[in-house]
């Protein structure tokens, strides 16, 4: 699989697994686990999109105990980011209640208490901790694999991905892993308030024949941003999961250029471009 450094949902009401009881897994036709076999075109673009949401969160996880504090300031050398929409009046709620909490338990003089752990961030922490750790355990478990050892978020998420070509031959399996690590990845993305670099690409979608193709070059990838593009595969995402979005790797741009009619050298230039623009 691709080098998670160097590539790159939760639930709508935010919540995640917790208990230490691992996820899950769906039923499929001859068993939880789904029928086995050989891994196909369907499974092979599952994997694809493991590897990308894995590597998504293995960058920016580490972010998030940055996130901890709310005076964080940016690497040397960066400029600061602009302030998410509605970031500092969270931090104010969140600032009010750890006080009044501290003062009810007689745990702070007005004026004079720490700053306090912004909540929203810790919950994230958790949710993805717990999540991962019961995800790994779950896939060693249907793989027949022993317990695997402790260890920390992005070593657990480096060695599932080390399962994957175990995994392929458990199509359900292998969907369900997907659409795990998608929704912490997801949830990673949104506490960090963070928004990708969205370069606009020449040329039509091949499902739905709209000018919708964006470059995100942070994931060094080609993507259609039409809600509403559906393509013919029955295995495809978008057939049951109205946020996902068609997606053309590196190494299927010759194939996206031949079918929507853009070209090579546009998308890698978009790819190189810092400035985002205009969607």
């Amino acid at each position: 699989m691709a080098d998670l450094t160097d590539r790159s949902s939760t639930n709508p009401d935010g919540t995640g697994h917790s208990g230490g009881v691992g996820p899950a897994l769906p039923a499929g036709p001859t068993g939880p686990a789904g029928p086995t076999g050989p891994a196909g075109p369907a499974v092979e673009l599952v994997l694809r999109d493991i590897a990308l949401w894995t590597a998504s969160l293995v960058r920016q996880f580490p972010e998030l105990s940055e996130e901890l504090a709310p005076g964080r300031r940016s690497p040397a050398g960066t400029a600061p980011s602009a302030p998410h929409p509605g970031r500092d009046e969270l931090i104010r709620q969140e600032r009010r209640e750890a006080l009044l909490l501290e003062q009810r338990h007689g745990l702070s003089v007005p004026g004079h208490g720490a700053a306090p752990i912004r909540l929203h961030i810790s919950d994230a922490i958790r949710d993805i901790t717990d999540g991962v750790v019961e995800l790994e355990e779950a896939v060693c478990a249907r793989l027949a694999l022993p317990r695997p050892r402790r260890a920390g978020v992005i070593e657990r998420l480096r060695r599932i991905v080390g399962l994957l070509d175990a995994v392929a031959a458990h199509p359900v399996l292998a969907r369900h892993v997907r659409d795990e690590i998608r929704r912490m990845a997801r949830r990673c993305a949104r506490t960090l308030g963070d928004s990708e670099t969205i370069v606009r690409v020449s040329g039509r979608c091949p499902w739905c024949d709209s000018v919708s193709l964006r470059a995100f070059p942070d994931r060094r990838a080609v993507l259609c941003v039409n809600p509403a593009c559906v393509c013919t595969d029955a295995a495809c995402g978008c057939q049951d999961d109205p946020s996902y979005r068609h997606l053309w790797p590196e190494d299927a741009w010759a194939e996206l250029t031949e079918a929507s009619g853009t070209r090579t050298e546009e998308i890698e230039a978009a790819m190189d471009d810092t400035k985002e623009t205009s969607c």
